[in-house]
């Protein structure tokens, strides 16, 4: 194609784009005009921080540990001689009565001991009977002269030992006798059975508790203090019992009984709580929650994680006019996970307790659950 004939088709299009020319012009200067007019909004993000409202100066430490059902006295029963277990009369919570009988050791060993010291005393009977009757004898022939002194005492002397002999074979027949009964355990008191750990076919020996038996009558609350709060509890403080099983009713009752030493294995010590209205409806082992109230602090106390440390000096975060500001404070010390402040906060500041180090002084937050101080 030819030069002029370029020309030529241009100038046939002159008009169509000067046209398009004008209208990119205008498209461009209707967006820069629009962008004059209506300004972009500028979302402003304002931190959620979680925070805590400092209370009174004095305030009261209450804790809260779970605890059980149990009876105010219980006995843990074992044979008092071993052998190998051959019935069981009872099962877990069972009721039972003084004197019912529980379990049974095979008796086999412990009959054939009393059928030996049987024979001993009929033995010991027979020689008794002889010596008794020569020495009467020889008494007799004694007092008529007939026999000296020595004879006559020599006779006594038999006698006297024979004597002996029998008393001596009776008493072990006593005591094999009560081993006889041994091999039956029997409940001491009237109660439910709480724990059972002997079982048909099993080897016990002497003193080894294979039951367990709650006595009738009064119902505790039993907990476990770890050794950290022994010291801020004592026998007769009051606390307050709530029972889930029964829709959290609520009973009253006071510490009866702290344990001398702590549990091996927990190192945590035994306490009974004696309750003032036990409900009718709560059962052995049923789970309690037991609140204590364990005196009061010596400070404002506030979380660990507050303490925002700058040159060596501890300050928080203290939230007001919805901005926050650092403000220093002293400390005293610590309990548990917590810091007690002496001076630097008062009643009523709030101050955050996590996400400190995303904060800067005046920077605008609002606080977890809309409080605003």
């Amino acid at each position: 194609m030819q030069m002029s004939d370029i020309k030529n088709t241009l100038g046939k299009y002159k008009k169509y784009i000067y046209i398009l020319c004008g209208l990119v012009i205008l498209v461009l200067l209707g967006r820069s005009i629009y962008g004059i007019v209506h300004k972009p909004v500028v979302v402003k993000d304002i931190p959620v921080v979680r925070a805590v409202t400092i209370g009174d100066t004095q305030s009261t430490d209450s804790y809260t540990y779970p605890g059980e059902v149990r009876g105010k006295y219980e006995s843990n029963l074992a044979f008092q001689v071993g052998g190998k277990i051959v019935a069981r009369n009872v099962n877990l919570g069972d009721s039972v009565s003084a004197g019912q009988v529980l379990m049974i050791i095979d008796p086999k060993d412990v009959q054939q001991s009393v059928a030996l010291y049987q024979a001993a005393v009929n033995s010991a009977q027979a020689n008794y009977k002889l010596a008794s009757d020569n020495y009467s004898r020889f008494e007799s022939l004694f007092s008529k002269g007939a026999v000296s002194a020595m004879v006559r005492d020599q006779y006594k002397t038999q006698y006297e030992a024979a004597d002996a002999t029998l008393k001596q074979a009776e008493a072990q027949l006593q005591v094999s006798s009560n081993q006889l009964n041994y091999t039956q355990l029997v409940a001491d008191h009237d109660g439910v059975i709480s724990s059972l750990t002997g079982e048909v076919g099993m080897v016990v020996s002497a003193g080894t508790p294979v039951a367990s038996i709650v006595q009738d009558g009064d119902r505790e609350i039993q907990i476990f203090v770890p050794e950290g709060r022994l010291n801020t509890i004592r026998p007769g403080q009051p606390c307050q019992v709530t029972f889930w099983a029964l829709n959290n009713v609520v009973a009253t009752g006071v510490i009866s009984e702290i344990a001398p030493m702590a549990d091996s294995s927990t190192k945590t010590y035994k306490v009974r709580v004696a309750l003032n209205n036990m409900p009718a409806e709560a059962r052995l082992g049923m789970t309690a929650k037991v609140s204590l109230n364990e005196g009061k602090s010596d400070g404002i106390m506030i979380p660990r994680s507050s303490i925002y440390g700058t040159s060596g000096e501890p300050q928080v975060w203290v939230v007001k006019d919805n901005k926050v500001s650092l403000v220093k404070i002293t400390a005293s010390g610590y309990k548990d996970d917590k810091v007690i402040i002496t001076s630097g906060l008062k009643k009523g500041d709030i101050v955050v307790s996590a996400g400190i180090n995303k904060l800067t002084d005046g920077l605008e937050v609002k606080v977890e659950g809309g409080a605003s101080k």
